[in-house]
């Protein structure tokens, strides 16, 4: 291994060598003349050469200084263009950003071409799963995670997105043929489920919007006694409401879209309180900067 002397003291040989002067090398490092002087003095002990004649005035390089010079300031060149450009080609690589499935399909994704209007420099590359990704190890630059109040992320900054509310959803054609007035004529229809994990200590279910409603009205059919259609992946179960299969509990963030259009309509007015989205950055990151730009943006965002 090369054995060289402390950047801080090359940086105050070269500044001072280029500009000859200590107080001009100062000004441009931020420091003082005297912490200028100090660090050439400690520099010249550790190539056993005087570096500059500071007698008589002006300043003026020793033979070894300018010997010396040349190649400390092509090496400061050389090391600036590396930075500059690994950080340029940094700059350029997208900006990694995990969520969940049905978060980036149904919420994300259909706003992406307003973050690209907006900041055309940064790239996004979308890492859909349902798997929590660990942002310390780099498995990816910003998440999205969805978790109860109790239960805040705590692997990186955590910033508040929004949280959600699930209603008891179905395609309006259930409605509008008259079969679904009250709680009780749920009996003649099928009730779609999606996957929750075990994990998860209150899940918005139809077991807990049964027994919300049984609380609200005399007429609710049993949990038991019903048509049941599940789906693992909560995509497909949307996707089955709104092709009219049976109604479905889900997150009012999710089928906004659909809610407002028309496309899907709230089957009662009794609902089920959700989880919180919150954007977890990692301190530190070095591209802190398009993180914080990506997390305003997002809470900007309806």
């Amino acid at each position: 291994m090369h054995k060289l002397p402390p950047l801080i003291e090359l940086r105050a040989f070269e500044a001072a060598a280029r500009h000859l002067s200590f107080n001009k090398a100062a000004a441009e490092l931020g420091v003082t003349p005297t912490a200028i002087s100090h660090q050439i003095g400690l520099l010249e002990q550790y190539c056993g050469r005087a570096l500059f004649r500071r007698r008589p005035r002006p300043l003026s390089l020793t033979d070894a200084g300018a010997r010396l010079f040349p190649a400390i300031h092509d090496g400061m060149d050389l090391f600036a263009a590396a930075i500059a450009a690994l950080k340029r080609d940094g700059d350029q690589e997208p900006l990694r950003v995990t969520t969940t499935n049905a978060f980036a399909s149904r919420w994300l994704v259909p706003r992406l071409p307003a973050w690209r209007k907006l900041h055309p420099d940064v790239p996004l590359e979308v890492i859909g799963t349902d798997t929590v990704l660990d942002l310390r190890s780099g498995d990816g630059d910003v998440a999205i995670r969805y978790a109860t109040s109790r239960l805040v992320p705590s692997d990186g900054i955590a910033d508040d997105l929004f949280s959600d509310t699930f209603w008891p959803i179905c395609n309006p054609r259930l409605l509008s043929m008259g079969g679904l007035k009250r709680p009780v004529d749920l009996a003649k229809h099928v009730l779609i489920h999606s996957y929750w994990s075990p994990a998860d200590r209150e899940p918005p279910t139809w077991q807990r919007w049964l027994a919300a409603a049984q609380r609200r009205w005399r007429e609710v059919p049993q949990f038991k006694d019903m048509q049941h259609l599940s789906f693992r992946e909560e995509l497909h179960a949307i996707e089955a409401v709104i092709a009219g299969q049976g109604i479905g509990i889900f997150s009012d963030v999710l089928v906004a879209r659909e809610l407002a259009t028309g496309t899907l309509v709230k089957a009662f007015k009794l609902s089920l309180p959700g989880y919180s989205f919150h954007v977890i950055r990692r301190a530190g990151h070095p591209r802190a900067k398009a993180i914080r730009d990506f997390s305003e943006w997002l809470r900007s965002t309806n």
